[in-house]
């Protein structure tokens, strides 16, 4: 179960995760090319210096996408040198349909044996938690994970996020509350683990208490991971841990990307290290 893998990579190597996110700008500052191949050595040259350090990657697909197929051959190597090295992937793919097109999305990533294959991804649940069904059944028939989109940081969110479910088993909570809550129920439902299997998004640079959610209590059983965007480089403060995330602290995946990968490829393994001692000395 992915929770499971998740529970034993932090007891292994800690809760940091480091991001592949090969922009325009850091291909430049790295010295390689806008192309499918320079964003494949770059993801590659991530994984050779987080293995052994870290447990957890995060590729941003959009930056394989953008260079079309030969981007997803680039991707491809990249998540086959992450899966030889042990490393939990988490694909940040935001994937959100209907029916058979969403398990569609979910085979083509959470499929063992796929050219894609990856231990969770991200999903959007704005059409309604239930549109992703499809999904969920995937992911539990092949022990992977989801992370759903709750509270993320972009300020035209808030608006739908806050906003207050106005009829069914939710009624009157937000947007936000609703999606943690239901996301809390299917893992206490099928699951006896530390974590659950299926996650939720909250970003770092939130006051949670405006999404409607209170830090001080969380499910004991199948703690929900969170998948905790906005450290580092967009303002998130890692000494704030405890205090932006409360009792959900311990489940929560903190995720770097541009702050630790603008220290270049040479000072890139010192970056990492240096993090997870940071990152741990707060989880004491």
């Amino acid at each position: 179960m992915f929770g499971e893998r998740l529970h034993r990579a932090f007891t292994a190597r800690g809760q940091l995760c480091v991001g592949i996110d090969p922009h325009t700008w850091l291909l430049s500052e790295w010295g390689l090319p806008d192309s499918a191949a320079g964003a494949e050595s770059f993801g590659r040259t991530v994984v050779a210096a987080a293995a052994g350090r870290v447990g957890i990657l995060k590729p941003q697909i959009a930056f394989y996408e953008r260079f079309g197929s030969a981007g997803y051959v680039a991707l491809e190597r990249v998540l086959a040198d992450a899966r030889a090295a042990g490393l939990l992937v988490i694909a940040d793919v935001k994937r959100g349909d209907l029916g058979t097109s969403v398990e569609a999305y979910a085979d083509a990533w959470l499929t063992p044996g796929s050219s894609l294959e990856v231990d969770a991804i991200t999903v959007n649940p704005f059409m309604g938690v239930g549109s992703l069904d499809l999904s969920f059944a995937v992911a539990a028939a092949h022990g992977k994970g989801l992370f759903l989109l709750a509270a993320t940081s972009n300020p035209e969110a808030a608006v739908i996020q806050q906003a207050v479910v106005a009829r069914g088993e939710y009624a009157g909570r937000s947007v936000t509350r609703a999606i943690l809550d239901d996301v809390a129920e299917r893992n206490a439902r099928s699951t006896t683990a530390a974590l659950g299997a299926i996650g939720v998004v909250l970003g770092a640079t939130l006051d949670l208490s405006d999404f409607g959610i209170d830090t001080a209590t969380a499910p004991q059983r199948a703690l929900t991971p969170v998948l905790a965007p906005g450290f580092g480089h967009q303002g998130g403060d890692i000494m704030d841990l405890i205090s932006i995330y409360g009792e959900y602290a311990g489940g929560v995946i903190v995720s770097e990307s541009r702050s630790v990968l603008s220290a270049g490829p040479v000072r890139l393994a010192e970056a990492i290290e240096r993090r997870v001692t940071e990152v741990g000395a707060v989880r004491g």
